[in-house]
């Protein structure tokens, strides 16, 4: 019975840190005001997109230098369904402006919200999955995966820029009113959103978190340490490293699909090559392979680029770039291994059960554990 609750005692502490870090976001009403809520629930937002990163690249060792994508288009199929419902039998405005008579067919579909919202993530999983699983059949991996997916960016950016009469062009999609009958800017139907919000990221965690933790997860630590062991082992590598690039992208475009009615526009500017690479920067300042660090990481930064611009305006991007270079060279191992750090000075039964809780995320980060 001893060695029962022993075994069980990480998960217990786990989850009351969950369940106590929900019943904080879930007050933040109580102590925001309007504007700093709907600002924090964007935050929250890239916490979600960083969680996915976090899974593609801390445990199956695959940076992707393009999630702005996958968050982009997650983005625009919610924007699409609130242009709709916002131009009621009209077609949207600038489809006017830009000399359309008629709604194109493939805006149709984005008319029933919950069908909106399912494209919002089957869609980027789907296109995630079928690139990756054509990049990595070919073996394209490492920094050549880099930057094929940094040219998607790229290559997005500018179709979406050009296609002005579908896409809104450079301006993006903007300009919504309701949402399932319900005005955007009123302050209940925000603080719903933000409910939602942080509701879908405990959810990503908790999902996260069961995948890292599952077979399919020790599958993936192996991938990442020795590809080649795991496919003479008979397993297909292309189909796992796809599937958890899908999984990252859903994540993504589930963010994306939020963040659009809490923001109020979608446009390339979200989804170009420096927005993915600050999504990456998240998750090196919160810690790689820490779920709950890149999650945080994102939330950091975020919190501290809005302060500083407020009272730094003419210098706050020398101090983002300092916290971002600070990262790399002072604290590699980002907020969650300082806090590791902190948390290995304590007498040794008060550490005894954080770290047991935190030690397949804490090995990881070092380096040393590997999956057979």
């Amino acid at each position: 019975m001893i060695a029962k609750a022993l075994n069980g005692r990480p998960l217990v502490l786990e989850l009351a840190l969950v369940v106590l870090m929900a019943a904080a976001l879930l007050a933040g009403p109580l102590f925001m005001s309007d504007f700093r809520l709907n600002l924090f629930g964007k935050f929250l937002t890239f916490a979600i997109v960083a969680i996915g990163i976090d899974v593609l690249w801390g445990y199956a060792g695959m940076l992707s230098l393009g999630q702005g994508v996958f968050f982009g288009l997650g983005g625009y199929a919610m924007a699409m369904y609130l242009k709709l419902e916002a131009s009621g039998d009209d077609i949207p405005d600038f489809m006017t402006w830009s000399g359309l008579k008629e709604l194109p067919w493939f805006w149709e579909v984005f008319r029933e919200p919950w069908l909106a919202f399912t494209l919002a993530l089957l869609g980027p999983a789907l296109v995630a999955f079928a690139l990756g699983y054509l990049l990595f059949r070919s073996q394209v991996t490492g920094v050549y995966f880099s930057i094929v997916t940094q040219a998607l960016a790229l290559v997005l950016v500018t179709f979406l820029v050009g296609q002005q009469a579908y896409s809104g062009g450079t301006n993006g999609i903007t300009n919504y009113s309701t949402i399932l009958g319900w005005r955007v800017t009123a302050p209940t139907t925000q603080h719903a959103l933000y409910f939602v919000t942080v509701g879908a990221l405990i959810a990503s965690y908790i999902g996260s978190r069961a995948l890292v933790r599952s077979r399919f997860g020790r599958l993936m630590l192996a991938v990442r340490d020795d590809e080649d062991r795991v496919r003479f082992s008979g397993y297909n590598v292309p189909a796992i490293k796809a599937t958890v690039f899908a999984f990252s992208a859903a994540l993504a475009g589930l963010a994306g699909a939020l963040f659009v009615p809490q923001v109020g526009i979608i446009s390339p500017a979200n989804l170009g090559i420096v927005p993915s690479i600050e999504m990456v920067l998240w998750v090196s300042v919160g810690g790689r392979a820490t779920l709950a660090g890149a999650a945080v990481g994102a939330v950091v930064v975020n919190v501290a680029r809005t302060w500083l611009s407020e009272s730094f305006p003419e210098t706050w991007l020398y101090a983002i770039g300092a916290m971002f270079i600070g990262s790399v060279v002072l604290f590699p191992r980002g907020i969650a291994g300082l806090v590791l750090d902190g948390v290995r000075r304590l007498p040794a039964f008060a550490r005894a059960p954080i770290e047991e809780a935190a030690a397949p995320e804490g090995a990881v980060t070092a380096g040393v554990q590997r999956a057979d």
